[in-house]
């Protein structure tokens, strides 16, 4: 076995027992899902979000236009089966134009790497592109105003999963309002598309003591990407 090949089954060992510290977890379940299975690369893809990414960074449809300093529209691999949705970028995503940076981000990493993969490997984006004022929810009007976008980035990377992270990119995929500790682990449709809600790493910053159901949400993504 090469060395490099080593360093990276360690450094992936290393991950999940950080994983499991950090989740309160008593088990390990390892996606033994290879890479070429899980994506499957289609470079007609890459211009008509490449062309969705222009338009949206010069869109004026609502009042956030007017505070942005970057439009975040999204990272990762377009060819992905896995999209992971959140609700609007925060302060330090305005400022670098990425979507989940800073302590959230950072959780959201160890939540992909819970699933065996990693960030460059799924792709992540939220329902507003631009960030709300100091960082308050996103109100139905801006939700409406980027909708539009959000739908066009979903049918064009044709994921078979989404992960919404968040009551607001639940309620927002699902047109429903219940709460997200009701919605959180099941299973939902989103014109053939299924959709998993889960809580939003922001909010398991502040209450880390519910990382143990998003791991048992993360256990039901991995068991549906094996289908």
């Amino acid at each position: 076995m090469k060395r490099d090949n080593l360093k990276q089954i360690v450094d992936q060992l290393k991950g999940y027992l950080e994983i499991e510290e950090g989740f309160g977890c008593r088990e390990y379940l390892l996606n033994h899902k290879k890479d070429e299975e899980l994506i499957n690369y289609n470079p007609s893809k890459e211009k008509p979000l490449e062309l969705l990414s222009k338009r949206v960074s010069n869109c004026r449809r609502c009042t956030l236009y007017r505070h942005r300093k970057n439009v975040v529209f999204g990272k990762g691999n377009i060819n992905t089966q896995l999209l992971f949705i959140g609700e609007a970028p925060g302060e330090e995503e305005d400022l670098t134009g990425e979507p989940f940076v800073g302590k959230a981000g950072a959780l959201l990493s160890k939540i992909i790497n819970s699933l065996g993969l990693e960030r460059r490997e799924v792709y992540i984006t939220n329902c507003l592109k631009c960030r709300p004022p100091l960082n308050r929810p996103p109100s139905k009007e801006e939700l409406a105003s980027c909708e539009e976008y959000l739908i066009e980035q979903i049918n064009i990377i044709k994921p078979k999963l989404i992960c919404a992270l968040g009551k607001y990119a639940a309620w927002n995929l699902l047109k429903r309002e219940e709460p997200i500790s009701v919605l959180r682990g099941s299973f939902y449709d989103y014109h053939n598309i299924t959709v998993i809600p889960t809580f939003h790493p922001a909010y398991l910053l502040r209450n880390p003591r519910d990382k143990k159901l998003v791991w048992e949400d993360m256990k039901k993504i991995i068991q549906f990407l094996k289908k």
